[in-house]
């Protein structure tokens, strides 16, 4: 199985993706013989993946950084970088090589201080790997002085560096760092796709893989967790009950703060699983002895943790919150489309006997009206209005229709 396997309804941009790694092994190969690097080369030091959400442009990244680390003795046959099997890729793909540096949005945004070390590692020759390869997965959250300190890294690499960046669109990312990178878009898998993806990689039965998929409309992380985490499928259905409900304003406050609390406990789960680990490896790795007390002048270093683990808090909320408003979305354009007449296959299909009700009590016009809200929510939620504020507004507009 090789590292493309992973990459859902992406042939081309795999295709490409696979002779620029070929071509990377060559220049590998001609500067460590001291030979003429070879022309027309498809490889390039800086790469922008964009595409929608759910379209993979994390794990295409990183498949393809896996394929620039892969030792496969089968390259030099003529085989395809990428085998999936070495150390190379099966480090770098589960994100431990030493090589390969991911840098993700704590918070809402990525900060400069987040920035420095990693742009400083940049300049330095690989430590055992192929390639030094940066991985940044939320780059449309650079701000000024972060996206200005990656400008000049991508504009002045070291010989051996690869960026690799990832964002929703060319709009996201700033013009001066976009010209610089080869750019590649992803397109959202087929409903098709990710249903045959589940049922060969996940085991999923057919007709649950489907209406996974189908639910999530080719989201390949999103119908994933929908086909194997009964958590998941118990929220969806109470976020998809939540239009039934808006019958009187008491009903439109008790439903938003639901939503909020239900985002609030994926926040404190994920906490729970990783801030005690983070806090005991610094503290060891600052000297404190089992239960003692810590060394002088290190306070600042756990403020620090202290702080990046609340921003992350506040970011799994609102993504959270951001997958509930996603699934009102598909909801309501599926009323939409009953109401229209559309052809368009629904998306939720098992709640079919409630959108053709909503469909026959209100009008295309007031489901638009709807949309917009949920739209408006998540803007909100964007500019960092309090959760509840911004979800209770939804609420009530939701039920005004």
């Amino acid at each position: 199985m090789t590292v493309w396997d992973d990459l859902v309804g992406q042939e081309r941009v795999s295709e490409v993706l696979t002779a620029a790694a070929r071509d990377a092994d060559a220049l590998v190969t001609a500067a460590a013989a001291d030979r003429p690097l070879p022309e027309s080369s498809k490889m390039t030091h800086a790469w922008l993946f964009t595409g929608p959400p759910g379209a993979g442009r994390d794990q295409t990244a990183r498949a393809f950084a896996a394929a620039l680390q892969c030792v496969s003795p089968d390259r030099a046959l003529g085989g395809t970088p990428g085998c999936g099997f070495c150390d190379g890729c099966h480090t770098a793909l589960v994100g431990t090589h030493a090589d390969v540096t991911t840098v993700a949005a704590v918070g809402a945004e990525i900060l400069v201080k987040d920035m420095r070390d990693t742009v400083r590692k940049s300049y330095t020759s690989p430590a055992n790997g192929r390639w030094q390869i940066i991985l940044v997965e939320d780059a449309e959250r650079l701000n000024e002085k972060s996206a200005n300190a990656v400008l000049k890294a991508v504009e002045e690499p070291a010989p051996r560096t690869v960026w690799l960046l990832c964002a929703p669109s060319l709009e996201d990312v700033l013009p001066t760092i976009r010209s610089r990178c080869r750019h590649l878009n992803l397109r959202t898998p087929s409903v098709e796709a990710v249903a045959d993806m589940l049922v060969r990689r996940e085991g999923i039965e057919p007709e649950a893989a489907a209406s996974a998929a189908r639910a999530t409309q080719g989201h390949v992380d999103r119908a994933r967790r929908l086909a194997t985490d009964p958590a998941a499928r118990e929220r969806r259905a109470a976020v998809l009950r939540l239009p039934l409900r808006l019958d009187e304003v008491g009903a439109c406050l008790k439903a938003a703060q639901e939503l909020v609390d239900a985002a609030g406990e994926d926040a404190k789960q994920l906490a729970e699983e990783m801030d005690g680990k983070e806090t005991e490896e610094l503290k060891a790795a600052l000297g404190a002895a089992q239960g003692g007390r810590l060394p002088r002048g290190t306070a600042g270093v756990m403020k620090d943790l202290e702080d990046m683990q609340k921003r992350r808090r506040t970011r799994t909320q609102r993504d959270s919150l951001d997958v509930a408003l996603t699934d009102l979305t598909g909801f309501y354009r599926d009323v939409l489309a009953l109401q229209l007449g559309s052809r368009v296959a629904i998306a939720n299909a098992d709640a079919e006997d409630v959108l053709e009700r909503l469909a026959r009590a209100g009008s295309p016009e007031s489901t638009l009206r709807r949309i917009e809200a949920i739209a408006a929510c998540r803007d909100a939620l964007d500019r960092n209005v309090a959760p509840l504020l911004a979800v209770e507004a939804m609420t009530m507009a939701l039920r005004a229709g």
